[in-house]
């Protein structure tokens, strides 16, 4: 049974590489649809690099003002993945050999595989509870209503699976896009009518170029199917008086 109150979160993704451009980074969006689809509203997306204090200060604030918060990178091998070092930090905790993941680890690699650097991806804050990991064997791990996930995207993926009991949502976040060939400004005040006359409903306008077509999605999101229903006949009201071609993405 879903829990009716607003549930929010916040995204923290950390790395050098994503400040830099050398990465893309695509878990925003892979988190946001997931935790959408359970009724999780995401707050804010932050994205900061490999340094100590910064990590600390801002997951402090964010744990105190979301729900839950995620985290992504940082939980690797190398000198410079700092994450749970970090969180152990934030909370208080000790820094130390996780026993579950060290031997979920050595078990994963072959004799004279699991060096220094790969036994650092046992390193957690105290009794964190673990995330595992299906793709590559070292595990995430979570302390409180923080989460952290590596960086890699198809990883961090196969992971959320293992994640679904230990959140709980709202009602799921639903959506409805209308695609339109015009410009914002054209709908600028129609739109602002309907949101203004629909408090509970969120509704974006979203420029595109798409096949040589430039135009305007507009997107409809809410907890209730019946609200974002009610918006598109209001939507489809004054582009039908405007004479506004609905095109296909």
């Amino acid at each position: 049974m879903k829990n009716n109150t607003k549930v929010n979160a916040a995204i923290l993704i950390i790395g050098n590489e994503i400040l830099s451009g050398r990465t893309q980074d695509t878990n925003t969006s892979t988190l946001a649809k997931w935790l959408n689809s359970m009724g999780v509203k995401i707050s804010e997306v932050r994205v900061i690099p490999d340094i100590e204090m910064t990590i600390v200060d801002t997951l402090n604030f964010l744990r105190k003002s979301n729900n839950y918060v995620f985290t992504t990178g940082g939980i690797g091998p190398t000198h410079d993945d700092i994450t749970a070092k970090s969180v152990s930090k934030a909370f208080g905790l000790t820094y130390e050999i996780h026993k579950e993941a060290f031997e979920i680890l050595k078990a994963y690699y072959k004799t004279g595989e699991f060096n220094g650097g790969r036994q650092k991806m046992t390193w957690m804050p105290k009794n964190a509870k673990l995330i595992l990991n299906p793709t590559s064997g070292a595990p995430g791990f979570n302390v409180e209503n923080v989460f952290c996930l590596p960086g890699v995207p198809s990883i961090l993926k196969s992971m959320l699976g293992g994640l679904k009991n230990r959140i709980i949502g709202g009602e799921p976040i639903l959506s409805h896009t209308v695609n339109l060939k015009t410009v914002e400004s054209e709908i600028a005040n129609s739109l602002s009518k309907i949101q203004n006359q629909n408090k509970d409903v969120e509704i974006g306008s979203y420029p595109f170029f798409h096949a040589g077509k430039l135009g305007v999605s507009i997107v409809i999101r809410s907890e209730n199917q019946s609200e974002i229903d009610h918006c598109n006949s209001q939507i489809l009201k004054f582009v039908k008086e405007k004479k506004i071609e609905i095109v296909d993405r």
